[in-house]
């Protein structure tokens, strides 16, 4: 899974929830062009659309401290990602 899939899935999530839509599996598969078996094998997927699903029905100060959590794991990713990157690109111009 790529980290593209996860944004597409995150973006889907916030235009429904945005545009007061039910998020379920069916309409973010929809809306971000997955298919719904991709979502269905994935768990860290499904997770996020639960953790969206939670967010809207609950609505709370806990609802945004854990989508702050997701954000700062999200960022996390994307940093580890860089750094790997930036290590490799290191190695090929030093050879």
């Amino acid at each position: 899974m790529t980290s593209t899939t996860l944004n597409q899935i995150e973006r889907a999530c916030a235009d429904l929830a945005r545009d007061g839509h039910p998020i379920t599996i069916a309409k973010v598969a929809e809306h971000a062009g997955i298919s719904r078996s991709t979502i269905y094998r994935n768990p860290e997927l499904r997770a996020i659309i639960e953790h969206h699903r939670e967010a809207v029905a609950d609505g709370s100060i806990t609802a945004i401290t854990d989508e702050l959590a997701t954000l700062r794991q999200a960022v996390q990713t994307l940093a580890d990602t860089v750094r790997h990157h930036d290590a490799q690109l290191r190695r090929l111009t030093r050879d």
